[in-house]
């Protein structure tokens, strides 16, 4: 085997090997007191947003954020802290982003209604393109074009 061939290989495996171990580091392992906690807990990271990834929950994140969120509403679940709790904690400290259904007040009221006046704008703005070009100016085309076009045609024709 030459030298190229077992250099490769060995780059190949240390690849393989390391890829596998960054597999094993997103794995978590929490035990709970009940099973009412550890539902609470799933809930919990289903409905919570990783700040930093794009459109995620915690649970579905591989970011070190979501790591560090997940492990802190472990810890208060286990704790005894309610979902609520956990949810006031979490806004508290990253605001109402964190939440994928934010509630309903001045605050948050461009992201309820931003969604539909960007659609209604871009409605408006379509029906104002349809109307402007069907109102398209024709060309006008000089008598002198006219003839000289007609000239050309019997031209093409006789030929």
């Amino acid at each position: 085997m030459s030298r190229i061939s077992q250099l490769f290989r060995s780059l190949t495996i240390l690849l393989l090997l390391y890829g596998s171990a960054s597999a094993y580091a997103g794995i978590e392992a929490h035990t709970f007191d009940d099973r009412q906690k550890e539902a609470d807990y799933k809930e919990l990271i289903e409905e919570l947003r990783c700040l930093v990834c794009q459109n995620q929950n915690l649970a579905s994140s591989n970011a070190e954020l979501a790591l560090d969120l997940r492990q802190q509403t472990y810890d208060m679940i286990e704790g005894g802290s309610s979902k609520g709790d956990v949810i006031d904690y979490m806004v508290t400290r990253y605001g109402d982003f964190v939440l994928y259904r934010p509630p309903f007040r001045a605050s948050t009221l461009l992201l309820w209604v931003g969604p539909f006046i960007i659609l209604a704008l871009a409605i408006l703005g379509l029906l104002k393109y349809i109307r402007g070009r069907s109102k398209a100016i024709e060309p006008e085309i000089s008598k002198e074009d006219l003839e000289r076009a007609e000239r050309l045609l019997s031209q093409n024709q006789q030929d």
